[in-house]
């Protein structure tokens, strides 16, 4: 070896030396101050942080406690030469109840932690021994970056969990509903979801042939877009949407229906609520069995245009519906009415047929079918109107047929 390898050996051991010293005097002067920089950090986050302030007494406390461990983790950290395992930031956020994850945002702690370097760097030249004083700013910042990235990743662990937990709640309030269990477990489970919006309706189609989170999650981005609030569920090949919010529910589902399968997409009608928003999702999903049977209905297409289609299929609410709402004004308008619709729809929509076949004039009968259609919302010249008013004539005369026949 020689003498100025030597020298160049001494000159690093004492370095080395020169800088334990100074570790250890420094880690001193820190343990002296400790017990004042948890008040003079939360001091300074009163002073700076507006949402500090408005915090009640109990989360305050709770970052009272986050500050105070995580100055102790440091000053521990530091004595040990810097050699401690990366997560103990972690170690630091355990520290705080769960719940302040829930109220506290990843900004927050961010500004938290911001604030606790500053308190620290403010002293520096207080804390650090003579001429350590690089090594005590080099250290904070090396610290406070771990910090930081530790609570990035406890918020998206929690993120995540979250996710997997709503996701779960979301299947089981959809479930419900199709269930027709309006009970106290569904409160629970949209109060847990912090479902409050109003009005609601369902949409239901084919599922896409991708991963069911991957459908919700695009689901949810569509919504934000339109400013409405949904729920989601996959249930075999079904695909089950709530909607709540939606200033124009037609307008709403045209643009989250290319998120479902091929096929139609039904549309039940509005709900004051989530809680009554069963009969909507009854609506939808006999809309989608029997949407089979009107190849070009429009997609997406409300539930109330496939009510033949529902009736034919055994739809008990949609036969209701055709004699209460259509069979049952225009018999109560009297047989003039019912007898030139009958006439009119059974010649084929010909006004001269039917105007000769009942010897009036065909004036008389464009007249009675505008009544038709004020009473029923139906227009018996258009075709896809005439096909609804045919069905509601059977069921109703189904109805009135006596009673052992």
């Amino acid at each position: 070896m020689t003498w100025r390898t030597a020298y160049a050996c001494t000159v690093t051991k004492d370095a080395s030396a020169s800088a334990k010293d100074l570790r250890e005097q420094t880690t001193r002067r820190l343990e002296t101050a400790l017990s004042t920089f948890g008040n003079a950090a939360l001091a300074r986050m009163e002073e700076r942080l507006p949402w500090f302030r408005r915090m009640p007494a109990e989360q305050r406390s709770w970052i009272g406690l986050v500050a105070q461990t995580s100055i102790a983790a440091f000053v521990e950290w530091f004595r040990n030469g810097e050699k401690s395992r990366v997560a103990l930031g972690g170690e630091v956020f355990a520290t705080a109840p769960r719940e302040m994850m829930r109220t506290i945002r990843l900004q927050h702690t961010v500004d938290m932690v911001r604030v606790i370097s500053e308190v620290v760097e403010t002293r520096l030249h207080d804390l650090a021994a003579p001429g350590g004083e690089t090594q005590l700013r080099e250290a904070i910042l090396r610290y406070t970056r771990e910090v930081a990235f530790s609570a990035a990743q406890v918020y998206a662990r929690a993120a995540e969990t979250r996710g997997a937990w709503d996701a779960r709640l979301e299947a089981l309030v959809v479930d419900s509903l199709l269930r027709g269990d309006g009970d106290d477990g569904l409160h629970s489970w949209a109060a847990a979801l912090g479902w409050t919006t109003k009005p609601v309706f369902v949409l239901a189609g084919q599922a896409p042939e991708e991963d069911p989170e991957s459908i919700a999650d695009q689901i949810r981005l569509s919504a934000r877009r339109l400013r409405v609030d949904v729920l989601s569920g996959v249930q075999g090949h079904r695909l089950i949407v709530i909607v709540g919010g939606a200033e124009d529910p037609l307008a709403a589902s045209q643009l989250l229906a290319g998120k479902f399968g091929s096929g139609p997409v039904v549309v039940g009608p509005e709900a004051p609520d989530l809680y009554g928003a069963t009969a909507s999702a009854r609506a939808a999903l006999a809309g989608l069995r029997s949407a089979v049977g009107w190849p070009d209905a429009p997609r997406p297409v409300l539930a109330a245009e496939l009510l033949p289609e529902r009736a034919l299929d055994g739809d008990d609410v949609a036969r209701h519906y055709l004699v209460e709402s259509v069979y049952t004004p225009i018999r109560a308008a009297g047989a003039p009415l019912l007898d030139t619709l009958t006439t009119y729809l059974e010649q084929g929509s010909s006004l001269e047929a039917t105007a000769r076949l009942l010897y009036v004039h065909p004036n008389t009968v464009r007249y009675r079918l505008r009544r038709v259609a004020e009473l029923t919302g139906l227009v018996p010249t258009d075709g896809r109107g005439a096909f609804t008013l045919r069905i509601a004539l059977v069921l109703g005369r189904f109805t009135d047929r006596p009673h052992g026949v």
